[in-house]
């Protein structure tokens, strides 16, 4: 192998030579650590198995090495396809497909001058499920705005509920004086999350607040909380839906890059960390949290703060779909809040006073 191990050598004793790298049926393979000699790289090797996002560092998006087969033959015929692929990452979430031959890859010599292509060449999908990942979702989303007090928080269980009753290891208290024990406990290197206590029990927190009103231009400022006591989430991402998108002016503290899924209309963009700056989201603690500020252009046709336009549609961090406060909890503007509470009742009685003054005085 090259730019890449297997991580266990099995049982080799009927080779008597040269011993193989791996000799198990079902290998499982990892990527090298960088820094490895380069001697024992291949491209695209060496990322110690984080990749990237494509739209975040392409060159960092893509994983390979090279294994040799052997007493697989030298034609066609003896070659057999691998079976049961599985992606490991950390928990599960990814269902891999049979592996499918496509036309044999081609090789071009350093001089450019001779190509040769491998035996057989086949393809592997893997599809990813939040669902497989985690029964529960991983992240939520609050809401405030600056013409409305109301702070919608993340709904109630977003992620899970509190049940120290009967597990009490569910969450932590920020408080605890045995917090630093329970963080350092031999299970920290669990991929379980292990949260602060609050009512959305949710590791991840993204708040929408809506800052300040210009006249030509609205801003808005993003803040990513990590409640997580046992992960930092390094070159993370996020994707955030909104109709102004298509008129961001700047985005102060992350990276943006719009993202355009039914072509013309762009309404989506994914966010991320600039990098030595804020791409690591330290654990739950002072240091675990991510901000930054939206400067939108108004469209004079779209534009409004009336009935929850100026918050998300949707959210997504690392992939994971946020739950969103529910519509009817967005924060109103002060004469919507006004106008939901009259009620038919009150309107029919001021006409039927209104009406009796007048006759009264007729």
């Amino acid at each position: 192998m090259v730019g890449g191990q297997a991580t266990e050598q099995g049982d080799c004793s009927r080779f008597k030579t040269t011993l193989p790298h791996c000799c198990k049926k079902t290998p499982t393979i990892v990527d090298l650590l960088p820094g490895t000699p380069y001697n024992q790289q291949y491209t695209n090797c060496c990322k110690g198995g984080v990749l990237s996002s494509w739209v975040q560092d392409p060159e960092k998006a893509v994983g390979s090495f090279q294994i040799s087969v052997g007493q697989a033959g030298t034609t066609n015929k003896t070659v057999r396809l691998p079976k049961n692929f599985t992606l490991n990452t950390p928990g599960p979430g990814y269902t891999c497909a049979r592996a499918k031959v496509v036309k044999p890859t081609k090789f071009i010599s350093p001089d450019k001058r001779r190509v040769t292509q491998a035996m057989m060449t086949w393809n592997v999908t893997c599809t990813y499920s939040q669902i497989l990942a985690q029964k529960t979702p991983t992240c939520c989303v609050s809401l405030s705005s600056f013409y409305n007090d109301t702070i919608v928080p993340c709904p109630k269980c977003s992620c899970g509920c509190q049940r120290n009753a009967t597990h009490p290891g569910s969450c932590v208290e920020p408080d605890s004086p045995y917090l630093a024990s329970v963080v350092s406990a031999s299970n920290k290197n669990s991929y379980t999350p292990l949260v602060r206590c609050t009512k959305h029990m949710c590791p991840i927190r993204v708040h929408w607040h809506v800052k300040v009103n210009y006249k030509q231009y609205w801003r808005v400022k993003v803040t990513v909380t990590n409640f997580n006591y046992r992960m930092n989430y390094s070159d993370w991402n996020m994707v955030v839906q909104h109709p102004n998108f298509d008129n961001l002016t700047q985005s102060f503290s992350y990276n943006y890059k719009s993202i355009t899924p039914y072509a013309t209309i762009n309404d989506t963009g994914m966010l991320w960390g600039i990098k030595f700056y804020n791409d690591i989201l330290m654990q739950a603690g002072p240091l675990g949290n991510v901000q930054s500020e939206l400067l939108f252009r108004k469209d004079e046709a779209t534009f409004t703060f009336d009935k929850g336009w100026a918050f998300p549609r949707r959210v997504y961090f690392n992939g994971d779909n946020c739950v969103m406060p529910p519509p009817d909890a967005y924060p109103w503007l002060p004469n919507s809040g006004f106008r939901q509470y009259v009620s038919l009742l009150t309107l029919i009685m001021t006409c039927l006073s209104t009406i009796a003054v007048m006759y009264a005085y007729a």
